[in-house]
C-alpha cells in the first residue's frame, strides 16, 4: 500500500485544496498518492513509465524533505521547453509573421497569468502536494499554479520525450495561441482604433474596466472603450488586455457599420 505523504515534522499532510471548492471525498486523508497520481495522469492523457517523476512535479518545496526534491528543478527546465514548444509552433502556424509579432505571441502565450490560468482549469490544484501550511487555505496561489505546470511539462519529457511533451502542450495551449495571435499581424485593434480615431477627430480611445469575475488564478475583465462622450459595447476577456483589444475589436466594429 502506497504510505501517505510526510512533512518533515513526520505529521501526515493532508491532500491540497481544490482551485474551486473541495469536496471531502477529494480531500479525504485516505485518498492515497498513487490514486492522485493516477488521476493526474488521466487529466493529462499521458501515463508515466516513472510515475516517481510525476510525483516530484507535484511536489511544492513548503513538504519536501529538501528543495532538491521538490518541483523547482523542473518547474525551471519546463519553462524553456514550454517556450520552445510555443516557438516551433508559432513558427509553423504562422509564416507570414515578422519576428516581433511571433515573440509577442509567444510572450502572452507563456506568461506566469496564462500558465497559472491553464493549470487552474485543468485543476491541477487538486494533485499538488503542499505543506500544511498551504493546504488549508481555499484557493492555492497562481504562483504554485504556474510552477505545477511547467514543472509538470518538464516531468513529461523526462519520462517520454520531446513529442509526449510537445503534444501535452499544444494541446492544453493550443486555445491561448488562438486568442493571442487574434490581435496580430495588422490586427492589434486597439493601434487601429487609435489611429482611425485621431484621423477622425484627433482623439484618443480611453479603455474602461466596467467589472471582473472569477477567483485570482482565473479572471474576467469587463472593458468598454469611449473616444469623447461616445463609449462603445463593452467586451470581455480573460486579462485586462485581452479584454482591451476585444472592446477596440468591437469599437471598430461600430464605426465601420456607420461609415
Amino acid at each position: 500500500m502506497t504510505e501517505n505523504l510526510q512533512d518533515s515534522t513526520g505529521s501526515e499532510v493532508e491532500p491540497a485544496a481544490e482551485v474551486a471548492n473541495p469536496t471531502p471525498a477529494e480531500n479525504s486523508k485516505d485518498r492515497s498518492i498513487e490514486a492522485r497520481l493516477q488521476e493526474c495522469q488521466a487529466v493529462l492523457q499521458y501515463s508515466f513509465a516513472d510515475p516517481a517523476m510525476l510525483k516530484q512535479a507535484l511536489t511544492h518545496a513548503s513538504i519536501s524533505s529538501t528543495r532538491l526534491a521538490s518541483n523547482e528543478r523542473l518547474e525551471f527546465l519546463g519553462d524553456s521547453i514550454m517556450g520552445a514548444a510555443v516557438c516551433e509552433e508559432l513558427f509553423r502556424q504562422f509564416p507570414e509573421y515578422p519576428e516581433g509579432e511571433l515573440t509577442r505571441i509567444k510572450s502572452s502565450v507563456v506568461s506566469r497569468h496564462t500558465c497559472a490560468k491553464v493549470s487552474g482549469e485543468l485543476n491541477f490544484g487538486r494533485f499538488v502536494f503542499l505543506g500544511k501550511g498551504l493546504a488549508i487555505h481555499d484557493r492555492i496561489p497562481s504562483s504554485i499554479l504556474a510552477a505545477l505546470f511547467e514543472s509538470i511539462i518538464a516531468a513529461i519529457y523526462l519520462d517520454g520525450g520531446w513529442e509526449a511533451a510537445q503534444r501535452f502542450i499544444l494541446r492544453a495551449l493550443g486555445g491561448e495561441i488562438t486568442r493571442a495571435a487574434r490581435t496580430s499581424n495588422g490586427q492589434n485593434f486597439k493601434s487601429q482604433l487609435q489611429q482611425l480615431s485621431q484621423q477622425d477627430s484627433g482623439g484618443t480611445p480611453v479603455y474602461r474596466l466596467l467589472d471582473e469575475k472569477g477567483p485570482d488564478h482565473s479572471k474576467c475583465f469587463e472593458v468598454a472603450a469611449s473616444i469623447g462622450s461616445k463609449v462603445f459595447p463593452s467586451a470581455w476577456g480573460a486579462s485586462k488586455k485581452e479584454a482591451e483589444q476585444n472592446a477596440a475589436q468591437k469599437a471598430l466594429e461600430q464605426l465601420k457599420s456607420t461609415e
